[in-house]
């Protein structure tokens, strides 16, 4: 049977190390065997900003297809004022996607983006070329995160008002015409349906981003370590990698309030811990600032704390991961918040400590994969409880006992629910599903 044909539009791709890519780059390998064959459009590099991994292009199948797209440049359009690749790259894609639809058959378009503005190309070559096509809701396009009683001010100025009238204008038309929608968050999806009469008669389907054994493969013959930890003396290397926004700060001060108080009680024990933080924002090397070192000084803890602030690779980190002791995972004031990270950390098997707030995403995922010790929290709440959690860990770390803190971790529930091969699988069922008459 031939293969169905599927142009998959993800404006970043490597080797620019993107999270809005990630999921692409690892369906690659499995979609044929699934009966697609994906062809990706994709902005070419020299007009893409941000951190360039060129290990990460080693990890795209040789026989992919890309179509390249062009962009205007960031230096030109910064100068009005925006610099977003999904604003820069609109008119591009679209006259590229016109030229690809209209010169042979594609029997899908596939949108995997937090460029929410390229999604309004779907209705539009839909409307010429017929062809139905699918969005991944990687992050809320429309949220009113920042309209919460008790949030603080939305970053941006001009910049997060326009995003916030562009996402009320646009996001119902472009995703209530969609064929199907994927998410990485279940509530993601409610809030859709809240929003929009007739949006639960679209087919949808819960799909995280999960995790490539692959991966990891690649990232262990990486030839230099970005980030080594100091292994004179005793001292044992808490780790967190990837960015510390301005929905986390809640974690981090319950971590270093925590600490502070087991390092009052127990001071020569607790001076052996090391809390390292790898790649705290998305801006490349000289150009970032510390997030996570300021709040450690306000409790008196810095002294224990390293911070590198600008972004490092996919297989760097995840060959920092297999170096450090333990791992950490930081909770998210955004409930619906699903942590792709947390995936990679159970394929390093290291211990994982996670604070994370009740009710969350990602309490559920961490329950069901039985993978960390899990200290939990509500954010307008007394956090003793939280705080005694974590001086046990302490103690069991500091003593060896580092296994007594780690649940029986649910392999089977990883292997069916989080492993790339079997997401793509489920992509390959929605995909499918998109293509029959609707009801």
């Amino acid at each position: 049977m031939p293969l169905k044909k599927v142009l998959i539009v993800s404006p970043h791709f490597p080797p620019l190390n993107a999270p809005d890519m990630q999921r692409v780059r690892m369906s690659l390998p499995y979609y044929p065997e699934h009966g697609w064959e994906p062809v990706v459009l994709a902005v070419a590099a020299r007009y893409q900003a941000g951190v360039f991994e060129p290990a990460l292009a080693q990890t795209v199948p040789g026989q992919t297809r890309i179509e390249w797209s062009r962009a205007f440049s960031p230096a030109v359009t910064r100068r009005f004022g925006f610099g977003s690749l999904g604003l820069r790259s609109w008119f591009h894609l679209w006259r590229r996607g016109r030229q690809l639809l209209g010169g042979e058959h594609f029997d899908l378009v596939f949108f995997s983006t937090t460029q929410f503005t390229c999604v309004t190309l779907g209705p539009l070559w839909k409307r010429r070329f017929g062809v139905p096509y699918v969005v991944d809701v990687q992050d809320p396009w429309r949220t009113d995160y920042y309209e919460r009683p008790g949030s603080r001010r939305p970053p941006g100025g001009w910049k997060y008002q326009f995003a916030r009238l562009e996402a009320r204008l646009f996001e119902g038309w472009a995703f209530g015409r969609a064929a199907a929608v994927m998410s990485v968050s279940p509530r993601y999806l409610e809030d859709l349906r809240g929003r929009y009469p007739g949006f639960e008669r679209i087919p949808s389907a819960v799909i995280p981003f999960g995790a490539s054994a692959a991966d990891l493969e690649h990232a262990a013959r990486l030839a230099e370590v970005p980030y080594r930890f100091d292994r004179d003396g005793d001292r044992i290397h808490l780790l967190y990698t990837g960015a510390s926004g301005p929905v986390m700060p809640h974690a981090l001060n319950v971590l270093f309030a925590a600490l502070r108080t087991f390092r009052e009680r127990q001071p020569a024990a607790a001076r052996r811990l090391r809390f390292h933080f790898v790649g705290t924002s998305y801006a490349p090397a000289g150009r970032a600032r510390p997030s996570v070192l300021p709040i450690a000084a306000a409790h008196g803890v810095a002294d224990q704390v390293s911070e590198l602030s600008h972004r490092i690779g996919l297989l760097e980190s995840l060959r920092v991961q297999q170096e450090a002791d333990v791992l950490l995972v930081l909770g998210s004031s955004d409930l619906a918040y699903s942590p792709s990270k947390i995936y990679n950390y159970y394929l390093t098997r290291r211990p994982i400590l996670a604070l994370v707030f009740r009710d969350s995403v990602m309490e559920r995922v961490l329950d069901e994969l039985a993978c960390a010790c899990i200290v939990r929290f509500r954010e307008r709440e007394p956090k003793d409880e939280a705080h005694a959690a974590l001086e046990t860990f302490f103690g069991l770390l500091l003593a060896g006992r580092a296994a007594d803190t780690q649940p029986t971790r649910n392999e089977a529930a990883f292997r069916a629910g989080y492993l790339a091969a079997e997401l793509t699988r489920r992509q390959c069922e929605l995909f499918a599903r998109a293509l029959l008459p609707p009801p």
